[in-house]
């Protein structure tokens, strides 16, 4: 028994005549004919006297009828709750973000989203990308936001922008008096990296081909912070790779950030949600808000040179 079964069965009470039935239901009066017997024929039992002009149900018939359509009453009534699941916007969602992102994205976009959705309370926490695969997968996540392409099955990739990575160097470096930089030209020597499990480390080495330990002369100096690095940087130590966002407010003033030849190296950013996840409002909800507060090129791919870090 199936359900496409049961809406031709009621069909056919409704019309009392199998082509006018069928062409109700988008199909042949031969494939409607078919199913129905086939479900008489499972049923033992006879659900329309096809001797009577127009044709009626049978006594036992009328009860299937009746049954058929309770059931795709209740049927209906579950599709629409789970599309007004769907495209409720209320209740809680748990959102990790990677570090290198949160300080620098989120500001610019909560309190606008909050003040305008307020049946949502979002938990927010920072942690780095594997353990936001790990928690996606586990149930223990509702949305990550971070660096893709991930290539993991089981979860789903929504684009948001991609984020060109600039150059910030000391004023003694040598980077900070060239006028056009290519990845090729960046040197080992002075370049600071953020500790082992971070995206944008994996990534900033792919830029610079690199698989060095973050160093300066006799200096190591492992961070997880970009604002650590950046300080590194302004005492005129070396130069290290950043984000745009995170420089974003000084970037027209600040002599030491640097950009490089088009196209630029940058890093994709993502919704990413479990495959089952079905809140497609707030996923809409949430790009909406985020492109509305960023610089409007980030959505420009065409521009850039994706950098990934898996």
């Amino acid at each position: 028994m199936t359900l496409q079964q049961l809406e031709y069965i009621l069909a056919l009470d409704t019309h009392r005549h199998f082509v006018n039935a069928a062409e109700s239901c988008f199909v042949t009066q031969p494939t409607l004919t078919l199913q129905i017997k086939k479900l008489e024929t499972e049923m033992g039992l006879q659900i329309f006297d096809r001797s009577k002009h127009p044709i009626e149900p049978t006594k036992t018939g009328l009860k299937v009828i009746e049954s058929a359509r309770q059931i795709l009453r209740e049927v209906n009534g579950l599709k629409s709750f789970i599309n007004k699941e769907k495209d409720d916007l209320s209740g809680t969602f748990r959102i990790g973000v990677i570090p290198t992102v949160a300080p620098y994205l989120m500001p610019r976009f909560l309190k606008q989203f909050i003040d305008a959705n307020p049946k949502i309370h979002l938990v927010i926490r920072e942690i780095e990308s594997e353990q936001i695969i790990v928690d996606l997968k586990n149930d223990l996540l509702d949305i990550g936001i971070l660096a893709t392409p991930l290539d993991e099955n089981s979860l789903r990739e929504i684009p948001l922008y991609n984020e060109p990575f600039l150059i910030y160097s000391s004023e003694e470096h040598p980077l900070f008096t060239k006028q056009h930089i290519q990845p090729s030209d960046l040197p080992e020597k002075g370049l600071w990296l953020l500790n082992q499990g971070h995206c944008l480390r994996n990534q900033v080495l792919s830029v610079c081909r690199q698989k060095k330990n973050s160093s300066n002369n006799n200096l190591s100096y492992e961070s997880g912070s970009i604002e650590t690095l950046k300080n590194l940087v302004k005492n005129n130590m070396g130069y290290t790779l950043v984000p745009e966002l995170s420089v974003i407010d000084t970037l027209n003033t600040d002599a030491k950030i640097k950009r490089f030849d088009k196209p630029e190296p940058s890093r994709e950013i993502s919704m990413v949600v479990h495959q089952s996840f079905n809140k497609e409002a707030i996923l809409e909800m949430i790009k909406e808000s985020i492109l509305q507060n960023i610089p409007s090129q980030f959505s420009k791919a065409k521009t850039y040179n994706r950098i990934k870090w898996r």
